[in-house]
Parts: C-alpha cells; sequence; structure tokens
C-alpha cells in the first residue's frame, strides 16, 4: 500500500499525528470517558455514536461501521488516496518525506492523466511568467491592476496571460515532450481539419482553475480584444469534472473551517474580490449550478452556507435553486441580496469590502424570508386571487420547517401583514405537514450533560459469538493473550471474519510487532473485515483480566465448534441412512439434529 516509502516512515507520520486533532478538525468532538465522541460525518445522526479514541489511535462509528485509522479517516472523508493522506499529514506533523515521492502520483490515476496533470502545471508556470515579464503581457497586466487586482492576489492565484499566437504554446508544449493529440484531448490545444494545433486560450488571460489539492486541472480564460468568446474554459476531461470541484476551495478550506460558514458565489472573480476584500472563506461554482456533491462535500465543513448570486433574473433564479439544494442536505442556508442588478464583484468594487460585508453578507436573509420575497415576484398582493395563491406558497415553505419556534415566527409576519388568524396559519401548516407525513422532532442538543455512552440497540449475540468478540478484543491489546489462543485453539473461531481477523493478527505479532491496533488494521485488506477488527477494538473489556476469563472464552469456542461437528456428523449419518433406504433412523437423525441446532441457537 505504501509503495517505496518505507514502513518506518508510515507508523512515523502516523504516530505524529494526534487522530483526535485531526478528526477535531472535521468533527465537533467531546470526551465521555476515554474517548471522544461527535456526530459521525458519514452518515446523517441526530446523536453521537461516532467514537474517537485517543489511546488507541482509532476511530469507529456505531452507526454506520465505519473506522480505521487517521490515515483511513482522511481517505474516506476528503476522498484521498493514501499517499494523499500521506502527504498531508507529513505536512502538518512536519515530518520530512523522501524525495521520490514529491512528485508521485496518486496510483489511482491513470498514467495519460498525470501526464495531463503535470502539462497543466507548466502551463500555469509559463502564462504567470508571461503575464509578469513579458511584452506582450504588459496590457493583461495593466487590466487586472485597473480591475483592482493586486500583486499579491495576482501570484496567490497565479494568474497569467497566453499570448496570441497560434503556436507559441503548442511549441512549449512539444518541447517538454507533450503530445499534441492528448493535450487536445486534455483542453489545453485546438485542432482543426487539417490538423493544425493552436492553444486553446491564445489572447486572454488565464485564471488557474484548482482541485481540491491545489493542482490545476483546468483554465478561464478571459479575452482581451474582439476574439470571441470573451470567457472560454476548458472542457470537461479526466481531470476537471464542473460539478464535483470548487473554485478556492482548496485555499479557503482552513477559514471555511475555522468560521463554520462558506460564502458561494457564482464565478471565479467574485470569490477572488471577496478573499482580496479579507473575506477568506468563499468558493464558487465552476460556471454550473450547484450539485449534490458540491452541496455535501461544504455540508462537511460549514455549518452555514450564505449563497451569493447576482442581483439580475437569472442570478436570482439560479440562487433559488442553489438554496433548495442547501437546505435539502442539511445546513443553515442565506441568501444574500444584491441591489441594482449588480454581481459581488461590482458592489465590491464599487463600495469597498467593507460596505460589502456589512451591507450584503451580514444582512443576508434566512432560507424562509428569501423564498418569501422570491414568490412575491409573481403575484400582485393587490389582487385577492393572487394574494390567497401567495400565502398558500408561503405556508408550503414553513411547514418545511422543523422548529416550532421558527416557524411561528414566519406565520407572525404572515398573520401581522395579512391580518389573518394566526391560529388559522398554525392549522393549516399542521395539516400540511401531517398530509406530507412530517412529524414534530424533539428539541435536541447536539451534546446533552448525560454521561451514558451513545448506544446502538443490536440484537442479542449467541454466548459464543460473544466469547469470540471479547476474546479478540483482548487479544488485540496483548501479544501474550494472542498466543495463547494461537496455542490453543488457532484459527478455528466459529465466525468467518473472526477467522480472518485472528489470522493477520498472529502473523502481526510474529513479526515482532507491538500491540497498536492503528498500525495492525493497515494489514487487513477487506473494508468490511477492517471495520470488523475496530468495532473489536473498541469493545470495553476490563483493564486486568484473569487466566479463568480467557479460558472460559476458550471454552465457549471450542464447544460450539465441537457442537457445530456433531451437527455435521450427524447430516452425514442422515444422508447415509436416506441413501440406505431406512425411514425409521433417518428420522431419528433428523430429530436429533433438529434438537441439537435448537440448543445451539439458544446456547
Amino acid at each position: 500500500m505504501a509503495g517505496q516509502i518505507p514502513e518506518e516512515k508510515v507508523d512515523e507520520i502516523r504516530k505524529s499525528a494526534d487522530i483526535v486533532e485531526v478528526i477535531g478538525n472535521y468533527v465537533d468532538l467531546k470526551k465521555q470517558g476515554r474517548n471522544h465522541f461527535g456526530l459521525c460525518p458519514f452518515h446523517g445522526e441526530n446523536t453521537p455514536s461516532f467514537s474517537v479514541s485517543q489511546d488507541k489511535q482509532i476511530f469507529h462509528c456505531f452507526g454506520c461501521g465505519k473506522g480505521g485509522n487517521v490515515y483511513t479517516f482522511l481517505m474516506e472523508i476528503e476522498g484521498f488516496s493514501f499517499i494523499q493522506a500521506l502527504k498531508q499529514l507529513a505536512e502538518q506533523t512536519g515530518i520530512d518525506l523522501p524525495e521520490q515521492m514529491a512528485e508521485e502520483a496518486p496510483p489511482e490515476q491513470s498514467q495519460e492523466s498525470q501526464v495531463m496533470l503535470e502539462a497543466h502545471q507548466w502551463l500555469t508556470k509559463l502564462y504567470h511568467h508571461l503575464l509578469k515579464n513579458s511584452k506582450d503581457g504588459r496590457e493583461a497586466y495593466q487590466y487586472l491592476i485597473d480591475r483592482g487586482f493586486t500583486d499579491e492576489t495576482i501570484q496567490k492565484y497565479q494568474i497569467g496571460y497566453s499570448p496570441d499566437s497560434k503556436d507559441f504554446v503548442v511549441t512549449f508544449l512539444e518541447k517538454k515532450g507533450y503530445h499534441p493529440q492528448t493535450m487536445v484531448k486534455a483542453g489545453l490545444l485546438s485542432a482543426n481539419d487539417q490538423g493544425d494545433y493552436a492553444d486553446r486560450f491564445r489572447g486572454r488571460i488565464i485564471f488557474p482553475l484548482r482541485n481540491h489539492l491545489g493542482k490545476t486541472v483546468a483554465f478561464a480564460g478571459r479575452a482581451l480584444g474582439e476574439n470571441e468568446p470573451k470567457y472560454l474554459n476548458s472542457p470537461e476531461t479526466e481531470l476537471f469534472h464542473k460539478g464535483r470541484l470548487l473554485y478556492n476551495f482548496d485555499l479557503a478550506r482552513s477559514a471555511i473551517r475555522k468560521e463554520k460558514t462558506v460564502i458561494l458565489f457564482e464565478g471565479f472573480g467574485d470569490v477572488i474580490s471577496a478573499d482580496q476584500a479579507g473575506i477568506h472563506y468563499s468558493v464558487g461554482t465552476m460556471g454550473t449550478s450547484l450539485s449534490s456533491m458540491q452541496a455535501n462535500l461544504l455540508k462537511k465543513y460549514a455549518d452555514q452556507i450564505i449563497i451569493c448570486y447576482d442581483g439580475d433574473r437569472p442570478g436570482i433564479e439560479a440562487a433559488v435553486k442553489a438554496a433548495k439544494l442547501v437546505k435539502s442536505v442539511g445546513c443553515q442556508t442565506y441568501v444574500a441580496r444584491i441591489p441594482d442588478e449588480m454581481d459581488p464583484d461590482d458592489f465590491i468594487q464599487r463600495h469597498g469590502g467593507d460596505r460589502f460585508r456589512r451591507e450584503i453578507i451580514d444582512t443576508s436573509d434566512t432560507y424562509t424570508s428569501f423564498m418569501m420575497h422570491y414568490l412575491r415576484r409573481d403575484y400582485n398582493l393587490q389582487v385577492e386571487g393572487d394574494r390567497i395563491t401567495y400565502i398558500e406558497k408561503v405556508l408550503q415553505e414553513i411547514s418545511g420547517i422543523d422548529r416550532a419556534v421558527e416557524r411561528e415566527h414566519y406565520l407572525n409576519e404572515l398573520a401581522s401583514e395579512f391580518q389573518m388568524s394566526l391560529e388559522t396559519l398554525k392549522e393549516e401548516v399542521q395539516r400540511i405537514r401531517s398530509q406530507s407525513g412530517v412529524k414534530d422532532k424533539e428539541p435536541k442538543n447536539r451534546y446533552t450533560n448525560d454521561t451514558k455512552k451513545p448506544s446502538v440497540q443490536k440484537k442479542l449475540l449467541p454466548a459464543f459469538h460473544n466469547a469470540e468478540r471479547n476474546l479478540i478484543a483482548y487479544m488485540l491489546r496483548d501479544p501474550y493473550i494472542a498466543d495463547k489462543v494461537q496455542e490453543e485453539i488457532g484459527g478455528s473461531f466459529n465466525i468467518e471474519d473472526h477467522q480472518v481477523i485472528v489470522t493477520h493478527l498472529y502473523a502481526y505479532y510474529e513479526d515482532g510487532n507491538e500491540s497498536d491496533i492503528s498500525q495492525f488494521v493497515e494489514m487487513i485488506g477487506d473494508p468490511s473485515v477492517k471495520n470488523l477488527a475496530i468495532e473489536l477494538a473498541m469493545v470495553p473489556v476490563s483493564e486486568e483480566v484473569s487466566d479463568q476469563e480467557i479460558n472460559d472464552y476458550i471454552a465457549r469456542i471450542q464447544s460450539e465448534q465441537w457442537a457445530r461437528t456433531d451437527i455435521k456428523s450427524l447430516e452425514s449419518e442422515l444422508k447415509k441412512a436416506e441413501q440406505q433406504n431406512e425411514p425409521l433412523k433417518a428420522a431419528e437423525i433428523a430429530m436429533d439434529i433438529i434438537r441439537r441446532k435448537k440448543e445451539l441457537k439458544h446456547h
């Protein structure tokens, strides 16, 4: 898994990274007893069942079953490869990696994808260099300065310029060893019917579009002269999927996590202007509608999302769609309203960042308030029919609010404006909620003062099954107990997954390793078995265990094994009796099998 990276280095980084600190950047954790608990980031829940052990340096969710060490968590939450998770933790812990890893590609990337990725990095540097240092780039540079871009911003976002030449970039890429046809596929070059290649973005200011790891995967170009179209983006490629990426997410991630808030813009220009004005927790969609994948990504980092789209009709319509999606994934949803059909960039350029923050962001409407304003546009409230239809539409929106206090706030507003009975409006909302099958939820805090550990209802397991679970929990903590069990019963556990775990565990200890759950689970390839091993490691067992208790577990497991062997033997005798046409003997054996299976079930 670690490829050419020494295992010692992998272990050093893992041991240096405190799993509670790493996971605490994504999940609000509270200490209860020896472990930390929070709401699982991998599935929706209201009661925390996600547990992190600082002692064992592992996590486990008792609800969805996911578990692992610090590497596993980053791979799951960020979609990282192992190499990517390793690099991030190395950077956080200040541990140097071997030089050959510096530009190593994630193993899941195809060779062609890696070539495309490298070409994008080279062109990012070239375009930026040409903007800052070439005669052709002076006009573009001056345009940016006139638009309010600072040198610091131009450097931070690696903004560049592509000269108005068909073959300059073609020649550059060919000299670097990149085949033009592959570069066409990457969206960097264009080709005509005669097979001539040209720079796709020639004569444009270049804005690199980065993935969430900070690597350029596409470009957006703005024409300086009369070139059409005025704006030109990379097409979708193996590297670039508009619905998956958010502009500036790589740079804004830490600020979003700190603020628990993200501002969502439509364009990269808005994002850059906001960042330059000191608002660093902003991202932008890549010229398309917000996708559910993007909304769910933001939910992992932010409690509230403020949608700040253009103030014209298309911008408002897009904000409605985005707001509905953000609300559906469970985020607090706000919509900032830009006046006079301006866009956020225009407002910041004209009025400055302080007014933008104070008058636009800080006064954002709640989702319901925004929808109430939006719905008004379609009705003449002086006309009775329109007024009734409008009220019905608003009641539909209010009925979707979970909190009774919030529902009443908007119903009061409605009752006051249209001189209606509050009770009548409440009854109508209750009727809509009942028809939709929505039940009122009891208000819940994320955490209570209850000291009980999160409980997960599971069916009662047979005694032998519990014996195997407890025994493995002790074996994971103590190699001497594992030695004793290996000598007594080896791999003869009754549950197949338990057999797999102990087989790996014996090999792990035989290699001279100490008890380290976080390290051990990396040996297990099957994700479901790995999650089970993590679950067993979290089983609460005594600090001290007697030889008698271990012997009792072993005896219970052996007893089950022997009983199963007896049943198999009887099933063989039954088959023989049936073949020899001895119905009475066969019936006796069958009854004996049924009796023994019943005993096993209640054992």
